[in-house]
């Protein structure tokens, strides 16, 4: 998440009341999570397990809650709080803002849409040309939709990530600032959700088709030309690459590539990275055609066990 115009790194750590080490005009650009900072982006890390890695990264200011040497061309704020302070951030540069309408006076809707009954667009929605949105969609803030895209009707696009700091008295949810983009040529099936990125976007490549009951999580990026049947539920942040199909039922763990041309068999569980160009089913994930011997083999047991006999 970028900001509307360039912060000081004195004027952050005013917003959060918390020490820093650098220059007072040291340049803050944005905030973002550890896989997608880029130089000015702040990141936040408040277990010691990352500390290295968030000094090493991308990011040129790092929220800590150590005082730690500030690594060269770098930037620190000092927090006890990390988490909560990131939240503050976030509530400061992309505040919830409430609705009164059903359609935004800030959303921008192209020639040719046509947005069905009941439906709800957020502020500062960008809808493209010739698309059809059906009933009941409810399309958060900020979401970005491309050209000819098909949503069908319960579709809600830019929940909160499902993401969450386990504290004494119960969990605290960390606040989503990311958007949803769709391009152009999407569907999207009934009743799916896809949630927003903590600080970046979730995003469906072009020419991808979703069916219904899907759920895509955080920041996730789907590539092109991609299919997606029912049931399926993929976590956040992963990646999947261009004209991967993955059928129903299929589930994934987060932080994970599926790779070009994957083809993913219902219910299985990803729960690895997996190569482009391959077919693959079952729960740990493997490669179908052993899979599918390995159960041949199993069937086979009371016939090798009674031969033995």
């Amino acid at each position: 998440m970028k900001f509307p115009q360039t912060q000081t790194l004195k004027e952050i750590a005013n917003i959060i009341d918390c020490e820093y080490v650098g220059d007072d005009n040291f340049a803050v650009l944005g905030m973002n999570e550890i896989h997608v900072v880029q130089a000015g982006d702040i990141v936040f890390v408040d277990h010691p397990k990352y500390y290295d890695k968030a000094l090493q990264s991308a990011a040129t200011i790092v929220l800590i809650n150590k005082n730690v040497d500030c690594p060269e061309g770098k930037a620190l704020l000092i927090s006890d709080d990390p988490f909560r302070d990131f939240n503050k951030l976030t509530n400061h540069f992309r505040p919830f803002q409430a609705s009164n309408v059903a359609v935004s006076t800030s959303a921008k809707i192209g020639k040719g849409t046509i947005i069905q009954p009941n439906t709800f667009i957020g502020n500062n929605v960008v809808i493209g040309e010739n698309c059809l949105i059906h009933s009941n969609v409810s399309i958060y803030d900020n979401t970005i939709i491309g050209n000819n895209v098909m949503i069908h009707a319960g579709t809600i696009l830019g929940a909160d990530a499902f993401y969450y700091k386990k504290r004494p008295d119960g969990f605290d949810q960390l606040i989503s600032g990311g958007r949803v983009v769709i391009e152009d040529n999407v569907g999207i099936g009934a009743l799916c959700t896809i949630d927003k990125g903590v600080t970046g976007d979730t995003t469906i490549g072009e020419g991808t088709k979703i069916d219904n009951q899907v759920h895509v999580g955080h920041d996730t990026v789907i590539g092109k030309k991609c299919l997606i049947a029912s049931q399926t539920g993929i976590a956040g942040c992963v990646i999947i690459e261009d004209e991967v199909t993955l059928w129903g039922q299929v589930g994934t763990t987060s932080g994970i590539t599926i790779g070009t041309k994957a083809v993913v068999m219902g219910q299985t569980g990803v729960t690895k990275s997996i190569e482009g160009g391959k077919s693959y089913f079952g729960t740990p994930v493997q490669e179908s055609r052993e899979k599918l011997k390995q159960l041949a083999n199993i069937k086979r047991i009371p016939e090798i066990i009674n031969k033995l006999k």
